[in-house]
Formats: C-alpha cells, sequence, structure tokens
C-alpha cells in the first residue's frame, strides 16, 4: 500500500474546517431567527382597516408567507443539525471521509459543502 495516500485530514486541516463551520452555524442561527420572528411578526400587516377584498387577499398571502416561512425554518435546522453532526466528526478525526468509498472528500468540495458525507464519485454513483 502506498504510504502516501492520506487516509484523514491532519489536525491542523480539521480545525480549519471546524472555524469554517462554527461560522457557518452561526450564521445559519441568526438566519434561522430572522425567519422565525417574521413569521411570529406577519401576524398583523396593519390592514384591519382597509377593503375586504385586499384583507382577503393579504390572508392569502399570509398563509402563503407562514408555510414558505415554515418551509424555510424546517430546512435551516436540518442544516444546523448536519454541520454540528460535521463538528462531530471532526472530533472524532472521521471528517472529510465518504461513507461509501472511505476515501478523502475532495478540500474544494468540503469548503463549499462542508457538511458532505459523500465524495462526488459516491454521489455519481447514487444517480446512476
Amino acid at each position: 500500500m502506498n504510504s502516501d495516500v492520506k487516509v484523514r485530514y491532519s489536525d491542523k486541516e480539521l480545525e480549519e474546517f471546524r472555524e469554517l463551520i462554527e461560522a457557518k452555524i452561526e450564521k445559519a442561527q441568526n438566519d434561522l431567527d430572522l425567519i422565525r420572528s417574521a413569521y411570529m411578526n406577519d401576524g398583523n400587516n396593519g390592514t384591519d382597516d382597509t377593503s375586504p377584498t385586499f384583507k382577503a387577499f393579504e390572508e392569502g398571502s399570509e398563509t402563503m408567507s407562514k408555510e414558505a416561512n415554515t418551509q424555510l425554518a424546517i430546512r435551516q435546522e436540518k442544516f444546523i443539525r448536519d454541520l454540528k453532526n460535521a463538528l462531530v466528526r471532526i472530533e472524532n478525526k472521521t471528517y472529510g471521509i465518504c461513507r461509501v468509498t472511505g476515501k478523502l472528500i475532495n478540500k474544494e468540495r468540503l469548503k463549499l459543502v462542508p457538511h458532505a458525507t459523500l465524495s462526488i464519485e459516491a454521489k455519481n454513483m447514487q444517480k446512476s
């Protein structure tokens, strides 16, 4: 076996990924808080004294925006959970290892998708 093949990222590299992920979690948490506050605050858009037709339209779009906000919040919560799971993999020193091929996931891919658990190779195998 070739000893030059890396089986895991170095502690220094893992630390760089940890910083990247922690910054992403902080931003994602702020975004989630914004989504939630928008959801809480769109109960009254100041349309009480306007025409009934406009009010009905507002209530319809309010329902749609609440559903959209709920979907956004759910996606955001999953994203945060995935990022936190990535931190656990950093702790275990298994971060960046493809769960299908066992090979290291490309560093550039991890910078773009820091919670990735599949290499591009494994992802492409799923499609076919």
